[in-house]
């Protein structure tokens, strides 16, 4: 499972989930119209594993961000 983001100034505060996806091409399309004419966002796209650590949060790993 994809999730896609988008966050202002590289800010935890401005993340925004946009969607999941269950393809990374679908996922990366999303995140790119996401911010299609919007300069201030980017975009990240991260991958769940499926597992949760000790806190119990599910872990997950950046595949993809725009600059």
């Amino acid at each position: 499972m994809f999730n896609v983001y988008t966050e202002k100034d590289y800010s935890d505060l401005t993340k925004t989930l946009v969607g999941e996806f269950k393809d990374l091409d679908d996922a990366i399309d999303a995140a790119q119209k996401a911010i299609e004419n919007k300069p201030e966002l980017r975009y990240i796209v991260e991958e769940t594993t499926g597992h949760f650590n000790s806190w119990g949060e599910l872990e997950t790993r950046v595949i993809v961000e725009s600059k």
